[in-house]
């Protein structure tokens, strides 16, 4: 069913590093949800692949002493959405991943996965972006880290280097601590289906929940890879709570956003579809946060 080369399971992350150096064609596999669908299509016929699906160092999610939330690019959709940390402090990425493909993708899918594809439509991506997420990378040289808006690179590549492996995904205490959010996903189906525009706002009000302090919007298919609105952020930030302000923000967005015509949906749709998702997804963030609106 499947035309594979080989197929090698890694036991640890150093043997997984070790067996990319052996085999610098070897293709990752984590839950497979993307890799053997493809290979069933004929796409990575002929392919080397490196498992890493026994690897449970990777998975869990844990708060770490200086409560950076951090998450093992192993673990699945379903776990996020389910895991107690999530819950608390960010629980709308266990939203966000719970509206990725049907409850069989959810509990096979990974996180580490659906953001090394580098698609711009993966649900868990804008989210990350909103939570200014830092990707952690080991390989060879040992462990770096970056922000996950440095890690895109362009549709569909990543920079991930040669033997190198995604191992975790961390939100910092700063980018998480007193923001609420909310994730929009829009597709042409309720489920099953890739999102036509996502988006994901993140806020932080002042101390009377009055005023805006800080705001977050992030975006998926606005562009070729997940992306941040940040001119429509500056334009909220400090801004009293009101209709007039939502309306401000959403429609700046458009100064960011450079979505495509396709076959699911043309851009001129995909634009407005970006403002009414951004005012949608900011009052109930606001909503969320405890807002009060001024009078």
């Amino acid at each position: 069913m499947y035309d594979m080369k080989a197929l090698y399971e890694a036991e640890s992350v150093a043997h997984a590093i070790a067996l990319l150096q052996e085999h610098p064609q070897a293709q990752i596999i984590a839950g497979g949800s993307d890799v053997l669908v493809q290979m069933r299509e004929g796409k990575r016929a002929g392919a080397e692949l490196v498992s890493l699906f026994g690897l449970d160092e990777l998975r869990g999610v844990k708060l770490e002493e200086d409560k950076t939330i951090r998450i093992g690019s192993l673990t699945s959709f379903s776990h996020i959405t389910k895991d107690p940390v999530i819950q608390k402090y960010i629980n709308v990425l266990g939203e966000a991943v719970d509206k990725v493909g049907g409850p069989q993708i959810r509990n096979i899918g990974t996180i580490g996965g659906n953001t090394c594809n580098g698609v711009t439509s993966a649900d868990s991506a804008s989210t990350l972006f909103a939570w200014d997420a830092i990707i952690e990378l080991t390989g060879p040289e040992g462990i770096r880290k970056l922000p996950i808006r440095e890690f895109y690179i362009k549709a569909g590549k990543v920079d991930l280097r040669p033997a190198e492996i995604q191992t975790g995904i961390l939100i910092p205490r700063k980018s998480y601590e007193g923001y609420c959010g909310h994730y929009i996903k829009y597709a042409m189906r309720g489920a099953m289906d890739i999102a036509t525009l996502g988006c994901s706002v993140n806020v932080k009000l002042s101390e009377d929940k009055k005023q805006i302090e800080d705001v977050r919007i992030a975006y998926g298919v606005a562009g070729p890879i997940p992306m941040r609105a940040v001119h429509a952020e500056q334009a909220g930030k400090g801004r009293q709570i009101a209709d007039s302000t939502i309306e401000l923000i959403g429609d700046t967005v458009l100064e960011d956003v450079t979505p495509r015509d396709s076959w699911r949906a043309s851009k001129a749709f995909r634009e407005h579809i970006s403002k009414v998702l951004c005012k949608r997804a900011l009052k109930e963030s606001i909503r969320l946060a405890g807002g009060v609106y001024h009078e």
